[in-house]
């Protein structure tokens, strides 16, 4: 039956992305069901070739709304002939390059079934960035991209709500699990401090979901997103600090002590919980993540250039393979009992992929904080300047937190880094045009 479901949706995409071509109303409505498909992203996709025990960051080859719609994005595209590049820009090359660096370890996997699926939403989220970098050529509608995700941050927050009056200790929003709603919030967090900092109340939204997302970061008690809030807003207030006018940066910082007395009211209340959480972590936890990390030294030690095999670590880690005794892990749990993950993403690609395509997928990561930077400066004057100062301290947080988590090789998280991904190239390539656009319309914040 799944099946059927999927071909006939497939099969409505293309006349949907001819309806897109025709209006750009429409254009938005589809950005925003990518963006709130993700809300409900475990109840609308398809899961082929399903593996829901496999202990591994990808368990079958999924299907989603999200990705269908960024299939009739990218028709609408095609028929407009706006359609972007295969790789537009020195971020995506960079990832192109990451993915083929992936590949060899196809040679060294015991499933390769397993790197399939993982290879599959490699491909995927891809695609997603390529039809939000075709929806903003085609419609310039940057703002509208903001407000989707203003909405879903603000989503999460009516969730996590629901959820502590239920009495959840981790509420995880409409995440898998707790940390991969913190990242995502530290992101649109820091993007809604920034545009807060830089264009003032004007938009009550963009208030409503810094509140939101900062709000949620403090109620999932992500020891590592919590770690990471003073570092990040404090990259984000400099990068914003420098990129307004002179004559404006007083009421920048008039604008933040409500936001930092607000912050400091939020903290009193959770600090109990807060401490409890550092002071009572098992020291389990600790030492599972150190084994885990020996582990994939082994692995790599083993396979430096190729890896075990992307997405079969779940199976390496475990007997016949001699990874986990070599590193002198040891458990006592059954014959039946299955390891779990490394928990750090760099070591998982390095174990997996091998070094080569971990370098290459730091200096992936790294070329799109360089990037906020240099937009920063580019665009000062601008509203525009807030989304790349905000993403910065937003991507800075994920990537640091990332060595204590393998979030981002989760799809939610993947998808939405892909998202600001578009939004900075778009921004770089159009920067010119948007600070003469902020000219001519006589506001510096635009």
């Amino acid at each position: 039956m799944k099946y059927a479901v999927f071909f006939l949706a497939l099969l409505a995409m293309p006349p949907l992305g001819v309806v897109l071509s025709f209006n750009r109303r429409w254009m938005r409505y589809a950005i925003w069901g990518m963006i709130g498909a993700l809300a409900v992203y475990q109840g609308t996709a398809i899961n082929f070739f399903s593996y829901e025990d496999y202990r591994g960051s990808s368990r079958g080859m999924e299907i989603s709304i999200v990705y269908l719609l960024a299939f009739a994005l990218l028709v609408a595209a095609a028929l407009k002939r706006r359609l972007p590049k295969v790789i537009p820009s020195f971020g995506a090359f960079l990832y192109v390059v990451y993915f083929f660096l992936c590949l060899p370890s196809y040679g060294a996997a015991e499933n390769t079934l397993f790197c399939w699926m993982e290879t599959w939403k490699m491909i995927m989220i891809y695609l997603v960035y390529l039809s939000v970098r075709a929806y903003l050529d085609m419609s310039a509608g940057t703002k509208e991209l903001v407000k989707g995700l203003a909405g879903f941050a603000i989503f999460n927050f009516l969730l996590i709500v629901k959820d502590h009056l239920s009495g959840v200790y981790q509420p995880h929003g409409a995440f898998p699990h707790q940390n991969g709603l913190a990242m995502a919030m530290h992101l649109f967090a820091n993007l809604f401090f920034a545009l807060f900092l830089i264009g003032g109340w004007r938009s009550l939204l963009n208030v409503a979901a810094f509140v939101s997302a900062a709000a949620c970061i403090v109620r999932t008690y992500s020891r590592g997103a919590l770690a990471m809030v003073p570092l990040s807003f404090f990259v984000t207030f400099v990068l914003s600090f420098f990129s307004v006018p002179r004559g404006k940066k007083l009421g920048m910082i008039g604008r933040t002590t409500p936001i930092v007395l607000m912050g400091l009211v939020g903290l009193g209340l959770m600090l109990p919980r807060i401490v409890e959480r550092f002071r009572e972590a098992p020291e389990e936890s600790k030492n599972t993540r150190i084994e885990l990390a020996l582990c994939a030294r082994e692995m790599i030690t083993d396979e430096p250039w190729r890896g075990v095999g992307i997405n079969n670590w779940g199976i390496k880690i475990n007997p016949p393979y001699e990874y986990a005794e070599r590193a002198g892990r040891k458990n006592n749990r059954g014959a039946d009992f299955k390891d779990g993950i490394v928990e750090t993403v760099y070591l998982l690609v390095g174990a997996e992929c091998g070094i080569p395509a971990l370098a290459m997928m730091i200096l992936w990561f790294l070329s799109y904080l360089v990037r906020c930077v240099s937009l920063s400066i580019k665009l000062r004057g601008t509203y525009y300047a807030a989304l790349p100062a905000g993403i910065a301290g937003g991507l800075l947080a994920c990537y640091i937190q990332s060595c204590l988590e393998w979030v981002l090789r989760q799809q939610m998280n993947l998808i939405l880094l892909m998202v600001l991904f578009a939004l900075l190239d778009y921004l770089a390539a159009n920067a010119g045009k948007l600070k003469e656009e902020s000219k001519a319309k006589g506001s510096g914040n635009g």
